[in-house]
């Protein structure tokens, strides 16, 4: 180009030293001209430097002139319209493809960021408090690299619940052994019962109670349970013969002799033999309080009403209103009901 333009400059001034003169002024000029327009610059690409010649004024007909092509979503600094000068730094980040699987989404993703973090931020993907994702926010992005968001929601569910009642047995010393009563009926409560739930991706993974409350107590349920022995005395009887202890006695026998049915007991009673309801009867009172009222087997129903020298310990002495049914009775080992 230059050598054209001088020849076409030697015949327009071949006429003599002034046009010579003048020839060289101007190819001085281009010269001056042309040497002030290249510019050496510094282009860095992913960190890797490169010197570049352009003739150019802008970073787009630089990085035009060393074919130098941006991909989308590269990074360019300073922009592409920007004036360059001798020098000048050019940096490129070229962008990289990532996979983002999100929301049931696999997401192909072109970033120039440095991390995971901002690359989500870009691209307008937010992370919720409890959301997990691997690899972690601050790792670095690279080519290829495939990230998983899993989202994780939580939520606390209430429900009722009921609440057994429990049951107690108590003695009850009016009672046949035989006999359970319910004193109060049982009546279940209830409770609030708050379970925290764990879904991920919406799929739930576990639950956990975190905590009970009673809003209704359980009412206990009574039952009484008889202590006392059943006494069956007589076929057919109307009603049972309730006893609170038994013991076994060694019976002897004594009757009025010669007062004519004006023996009094210990007691200040009159002694006296009663078939059909309550006869007298001689005690130790430290075994069998005087006044109590019991079965004697054999005998029938008596009064502890009187004492005697030779009543000691587990002996009794019952009444008959002769000598012949004393006889009779002679001596005996029976069982006393002491009755309740």
């Amino acid at each position: 180009m230059f050598e054209r333009l001088k020849s076409n400059l030697k015949s327009y001034f071949s006429n003599g030293p002034k046009a010579a003169f003048i020839l060289s002024l101007v190819i001085i000029c281009l010269l001056i001209t042309i040497f002030s327009m290249r510019k050496t610059l510094t282009v860095v690409i992913d960190g890797k430097e490169s010197k570049i010649i352009t003739y150019k004024g802008t970073v787009q007909g630089a990085l035009h002139d060393n074919n130098i092509l941006l991909c989308q979503k590269d990074r360019l600094e300073p922009s592409i319209d920007s004036k360059v000068k001798n020098n000048d730094r050019i940096f490129i980040k070229r962008a990289v493809n990532v996979e983002v699987a999100v929301d049931g989404q696999n997401l192909k993703v072109l970033t120039t960021e440095n991390d995971v973090s901002a690359m989500l931020e870009k691209e307008g993907i937010k992370l919720n408090a409890e959301d997990k994702i691997s690899p972690e926010v601050n790792s670095p992005i690279k080519e290829g690299l495939k990230v998983a968001i899993t989202r994780v929601e939580s939520k606390v569910l209430t429900e009722k619940a009921p609440i057994d009642y429990s049951t107690v047995v108590k003695k009850d010393d009016t009672l046949a052994n035989s006999v359970k009563k319910v004193a109060q009926e049982g009546q279940k409560g209830e409770k609030l019962i708050s379970t925290r739930v764990v879904y991920e991706n919406g799929k739930e993974i576990s639950r956990k109670v975190i905590s009970e409350k009673v809003v209704k107590a359980p009412v206990q349920q009574v039952i009484l349970q008889g202590t006392l022995g059943v006494l069956n005395v007589s076929r057919g009887s109307a009603s049972d013969v309730l006893y609170s202890k038994s013991i076994r006695v060694k019976a002897t026998a004594y009757y009025d002799s010669g007062r004519n049915g004006n023996a009094y007991t210990a007691s200040g009673t009159k002694t006296r033999r009663n078939p059909k309801g309550y006869s007298s009867i001689a005690v130790d009172p430290r075994v069998v309080p005087l006044g109590t009222k019991v079965y004697v087997e054999g005998y029938g129903y008596a009064i502890a009403e009187d004492t005697g020298g030779a009543i000691k310990g587990n002996t009794i002495d019952v009444f008959f209103d002769s000598a012949r049914e004393t006889y009779n009775w002679g001596v005996k080992y029976v069982n006393l009901y002491i009755l309740k």
